[in-house]
C-alpha cells in the first residue's frame, strides 16, 4: 500500500476545512478533550469532508466512534492499545497506525500487523511532554530496517526543511503539526509541504 507522504495532524475540523481543499490526501484528527457528543459530531464532519476531497481521515484514539461512524483509519498510541478492543477494530475493517518510541513498543506494534508505524519524536517537539529524547535520523534508519515493507511515519519536530532528511533515512511518510499550526501563513506552509513531499 502506498500512502501519501505528507500527513498533517490537526485538533479540529476547522483545520481540516483549511487543509483538504489544498490537496492534502492523508490527515489525522486528534482531539483529546471534548464531550462525547461533540467529538462524535466532529469525527462525522471530518469523515464527510475527507470523503468529499478524496482524502483519508485517520481518527486518533477514539476507536468506538471510529467504528460507529464508519471510519477507514485509526491511529492508536501505546497507552490506547491497553484499552482498545483490537478484535472489534479488525472486524470493522479499520486500517491501523501505531505510535512507537522504543524497541519494546515496536515489537508490540509489529505483532498487530499495523498498516503504518510511527516513530517519534524524531526531533525535539513542543507539542507534548515526552519521556523520550529525540530519536534522530539514525533511529529512523534502524526502524525502517526492522519493519521492512510496513510504511514508516516520522513525527516530532518535523519541518519542511527536515523532511528530505527523514525521507532519505527511510521514512515513507512525514507528519507535521506545529510547523503548520504555528506558522504565520498555514496555507502557504501546507503548499510547501505538498511540494517537498511530492
Amino acid at each position: 500500500m502506498t500512502l501519501p507522504r505528507f500527513y498533517p495532524i490537526f485538533d479540529s475540523v476547522a483545520w481540516l476545512e483549511r487543509a483538504l481543499p489544498l490537496g492534502v490526501k492523508l490527515v489525522q484528527l486528534r482531539i483529546k478533550e471534548r464531550a462525547p457528543d461533540m467529538l462524535r459530531d466532529d469525527i462525522r464532519a471530518g469523515l464527510a469532508l475527507a470523503r468529499r476531497h478524496g482524502a483519508a481521515l485517520v481518527v486518533n484514539d477514539h476507536w468506538q466512534i471510529a467504528i460507529e461512524q464508519g471510519a477507514e483509519w485509526l491511529h492508536l498510541g501505546q497507552e490506547d492499545l491497553d484499552t482498545a478492543d483490537l478484535p472489534a477494530i479488525r472486524r470493522a475493517g479499520l486500517k491501523l497506525g501505531l505510535s512507537t518510541h522504543d524497541h519494546a513498543e515496536l515489537d508490540r506494534a509489529l505483532t498487530l500487523s499495523p498498516d503504518y508505524v510511527a516513530l517519534g519524536p524524531v526531533y525535539p517537539t513542543i507539542l507534548k511532554a515526552m519521556k523520550w529524547e529525540q530519536q534522530g535520523l539514525e533511529r529512523l534508519r534502524e526502524w525502517k530496517r526492522l519493519i521492512g515493507d510496513t510504511p514508516l511515519c516520522a513525527i516530532g519536530g518535523m519541518t519542511v526543511a527536515r523532511a528530505p532528511g527523514a525521507f532519505e533515512a527511510g521514512a515513507d511518510i512525514v507528519s507535521a503539526v506545529t510547523d503548520i499550526t504555528l506558522n504565520a501563513d498555514p496555507e502557504a506552509r501546507m503548499h510547501d509541504w505538498l511540494r517537498v513531499c511530492a
